[in-house]
């Protein structure tokens, strides 16, 4: 063997040893290691090189990649240095971070990531990048919306749990039922007026927290829920006087209504491609008639009360009284539905 090959040997065994071994190299090894490389620069024979026996590195001294990362002060959050690319949980708590980190965006493997107690004002569309993740927590920041982007993303079909407590939202976008893999929503402690209109699209929901809001009824869509504990403890619910309609019926019907109602009613299928995007989310948000047909502007609206036990397995109280009943809006598509529901009101009530 000459020269050549020795040295080419050499430096086989040795990278070997050293990617495997990583942080296990000593001073002593790497003094062998040049000295071998001068040597063979030099001409010397290979026998009279000082060559080691490649040794296999023990299965406990093997540096496994990094898959978890916590992270609960700003002085040990890194500033210089990338994260791991291997990381699937990342915590970065009380880290006083205004904005998400773009190195975290990198992080494709990431499957947790919780960003609880910082100050994040507003969340980039790029966590839609993030296609494995499945647990997103956002408890404790400054967040007054939730991007309709985000919903229209990849999380879609990732995003099991989402935690967005105590911010200050106010609402959530018509797309955010498209999170339709959600289990687990945490909203407590915000200022929503509203829950999402087609909430009931969740249909893997299973728990539900929105506790200490300012709520003051429950979407229709919410009755096709089918939860194992909903908390709406502490919201300014108000008293359903299904009596007082909100009328908004128009009679006769505009054409835009004659064709809306008759579109979703026949299931005829409509997109983007092939209506002005506005008529598209307008249809997307139609509301249903107690009698099943659908109605888009013209309506009737009135509050009724709803056991919220028929929706849920567990109801923590709604309020200090033990109430376990909430206002529910239904809607109606023409007086004649108006009027059966009044009768039957009117019959139930004495």
């Amino acid at each position: 063997m000459g020269v050549t090959e020795a040295w080419a040997s050499y430096r086989w065994e040795q990278s070997a040893n050293l990617s495997t071994q990583n942080s296990q190299a000593n001073a002593s090894n790497l003094k062998t290691f040049l000295s071998a490389v001068r040597l063979a620069h030099q001409g010397t024979d290979a026998g009279a090189l000082p060559l080691s026996a490649l040794v296999p590195a023990k299965t406990s001294e093997v540096e496994k990649p990094k898959a978890k990362m916590i992270i609960t002060s700003r002085r040990d959050y890194p500033l210089t240095k990338n994260f791991p690319y291997s990381l699937e949980h990342l915590q970065a708590s009380y880290c006083k971070l205004a904005r998400i980190d773009t190195r975290v965006l990198c992080l494709k493997k990431l499957r947790k990531l919780d960003l609880s107690h910082n100050h994040i004002k507003q969340l980039p569309a790029t966590i839609g990048d993030l296609v494995c993740l499945q647990e997103l927590n956002l408890h404790d920041n400054h967040l007054e919306s939730f991007s309709g982007a985000l919903c229209n993303s990849t999380l879609q079909k990732s995003l099991q749990f989402l935690d967005l407590s105590q911010n200050k939202i106010k609402a959530l976008p018509i797309q955010f039922c498209q999170l339709r893999e959600l289990v687990n929503l945490k909203l407590d402690d915000n200022e929503l007026i509203r829950l999402p209109f087609k909430i009931g699209q969740l249909d893997h929901l299973r728990f539900l927290s929105a506790a200490r809001n300012k709520l003051p009824y429950l979407p229709s869509d919410f009755r096709k829920l089918c939860l194992e504990n909903l908390d709406l403890f502490g919201n300014p619910f108000e008293q359903p006087n299904p009596l007082v309609p909100n009328i908004q019926l128009k009679i006769p019907l505009t054409l835009l209504e004659c064709a809306a109602r008759a579109t979703i009613n026949s299931r005829i299928p409509y997109g983007c491609h092939l209506l002005p995007s506005h008529l598209c989310e307008d249809l997307e948000v139609a509301k249903t008639c107690q009698c099943g047909g659908s109605c888009l502007s013209s309506f009737i609206q009135i509050t009724v009360t709803m056991n919220l036990h028929h929706v849920a397995h567990t109801v923590v109280l709604v309020d200090n009284m033990g109430g376990t009943e909430a206002p529910i809006i239904c809607y109606f598509c023409s007086l004649d539905c108006y009027s059966q529901f009044l009768d039957r009101y009117l019959q139930s009530n004495g």
